[in-house]
């Protein structure tokens, strides 16, 4: 192996990206598509941290506000803001972020483990910190943002929106 390879071998890359003016990164390899927001349609009884669903192509969409969901205050959507839709799993979920920053190249020893509390975060979500020149970037693992228990509510509210909007179609036919 050259010594080439073996440096690109120790190099991850991240989507950083900023809520709540922290900056954090998830691993591009679960980043299918970074969207500008699109009209999300509330469903009731979703958890606080579920701003709605969307139709992404024929597909629907849970979204999840990151801000919420780390407990941060909440902020009027602007220009800025994107959907970063991921794979977790079997299922493909959006998360809503002030804005998305850009793909970063990490060293792998660069990466220091997730801090016990982190920005106010449960630990459980975090990957770890990378230190990068005079930053730091907070890593998230995003397996870990949603329990089981949620993670199968997300797919009922993709069941019920999809059934409903179907309806919907239906009856305007």
């Amino acid at each position: 192996m050259s010594e080439t390879e073996s440096q690109q071998e120790d190099l991850r890359q991240f989507v950083s990206f900023i809520i709540a003016g922290e900056e954090f990164g998830v691993n591009i390899l679960t980043v299918q598509e970074i969207i500008r927001p699109v009209e999300i349609t509330r469903v009731p009884h979703a958890p606080e941290f579920v701003e709605g669903v969307i139709n992404l192509r024929g597909r629907i969409l849970p979204v999840i506000d990151l801000r919420t969901r780390f407990g941060f205050p909440s902020r009027e959507q602007n220009g800025d803001m994107r959907i970063i839709v991921v794979e977790i799993g079997e299922q493909t979920v959006g998360f809503m972020t002030d804005s998305v920053q850009e793909v970063l190249r990490v060293d792998v020893n660069s990466i220091e483990p997730a801090p016990e509390i982190a920005v106010g975060i449960e630990a459980g979500y975090l990957r770890g910190v990378a230190k990068l020149d005079e930053r730091l970037l907070i890593l998230l693992e995003l397996g870990n943002i949603l329990s089981e228990e949620e993670a199968e509510a997300l797919e009922g509210l993709e069941e019920e929106s999809a059934q409903t909007t179907a309806t919907a179609q239906g009856a305007a036919a």
